[in-house]
């Protein structure tokens, strides 16, 4: 499954040193504005100790890792959805994606340049969500003439109801507030699904961070965004983007010891990867054998079926059955001899929910 987050945030908070991070890539990160014009995209290996554990059992040829996508946008100044900086172009690029990481300065560094003049992670967080939440009120004002037309003939139930909701919907922008605090049942998530709207994607606030910070008492600047993100329904984490640079260009050996040094339990990187995962709804299930031990993505709730689709659209077409076991009873039985005596091998049918941890091998017939 192709997922993406889109990495923003006001010129010089720390993007692009991030995504050098992430993607271990020599982006450009220089200390102005609009450095970077072009999305650029990286994929990232989403870290599974599981996965390591099968490859242990089994002895593959080759490994797999289930992976993401993170698109490096250009910073945005106060007016993009006026045109301002980039803007439109700005705007486009974070529609295409499924998830939003702003990354917050919460550091003072006199050689470092803020567009705005000072330090103020609410100033800028509010600077973006402005402006996301008006160009998704441009969008509801271009579509509500059309609807209110459509809407008056009493045939046409769905477009009233599309039109009673965007209105709403349009009443909750002005207030300030984005699409993705209105608690929008299924039916109604449906209804404005094709909009693509910026304020109804999952935010998550990243909070950079100096280095002499990192593993201290967080300071006032993460206690206002963590604050913040609690009443905008989005996850935090804390990292530094500076020392995260530096991970990445250390084997594993030395990077290890740099961070026994730091007091990292595990990378900032890692926690942001997850974070993304888990703010997506996603969940990984796996397949094993002596030829591939893999990692595939699904969202949670997906059926088998569906499942067998992640690998191949004919495993879903003709799904017959799942040969399923989960992660933790075979490491417990210790091999999949043991597991079948100990009656941990299951046949799950068309209506199996799929578990996060769920080893399958699908039987299909085209």
């Amino acid at each position: 499954m192709g997922l993406t987050a889109g990495i923003v945030g006001l010129p010089n908070v720390g993007k692009s040193t991030l995504f050098n991070a992430i993607t271990k890539a020599n982006v450009l990160a220089a200390n102005y504005p609009f450095a970077t014009i072009e999305p650029n995209v990286g994929v990232v290996e989403v870290p599974d100790a599981r996965v390591e554990k099968l490859a242990q059992m089994y002895h593959p040829k080759k490994v797999i890792y289930t992976s993401f996508e993170f698109r490096d946008i250009a910073g945005l100044v106060r007016g993009a959805s006026k045109g301002e900086g980039l803007g439109n172009q700005f705007l486009s690029h974070i529609r295409s994606t499924d998830a939003i990481v702003q990354v917050v300065r919460c550091f003072d560094d006199d050689e470092v340049t803020h567009v705005d003049g000072s330090i103020d992670p609410l100033r800028d967080i509010e600077t973006i969500l402005i402006e996301l939440i008006f160009a998704d009120i441009e969008v509801i004002e271009k579509r509500l003439p059309k609807l209110k037309k459509q809407a008056s003939i009493k045939t046409e139930k769905l477009i009233a109801q599309e039109y009673e909701l965007l209105t709403k919907l349009l009443n909750h922008l002005k207030d300030e507030m984005p699409i993705r605090t209105y608690p929008l049942n299924k039916e109604e998530k449906l209804i404005i699904k094709n909009y693509s709207f910026l304020t109804a994607k999952p935010m998550i606030y990243v909070c950079n961070v100096a280095e002499d910070e990192l593993g201290e008492l967080e300071n006032d600047y993460v206690t206002q965004v963590k604050e913040f993100a609690s009443k905008d329904k989005a996850k935090t984490v804390i990292i530094s983007a500076k020392i995260e640079q530096e991970l990445q260009s250390l084997d594993i050996e030395e990077r290890n010891e740099f961070m026994n040094e730091m007091g990292m339990k595990t990378s900032g990187l890692d926690q942001l990867i997850n974070v993304s995962y888990e703010t997506l709804g996603l969940r990984t299930f796996l397949t094993a054998g002596e030829k591939e031990v893999r990692a595939w993505t699904f969202k949670e709730g997906m059926k088998a079926p569906e499942c067998a689709g992640v690998i191949h659209s004919d495993f879903e077409k003709g799904f017959i059955r799942a040969e399923t076991i989960h992660f933790d009873d075979l490491v417990e039985a210790g091999s999949e001899a043991k597991a079948k005596e100990k009656g941990k091998y299951r046949l799950e049918g068309k209506n199996y929910i799929a578990q996060d941890g769920d080893i399958f091998n699908f039987r299909f017939s085209v």
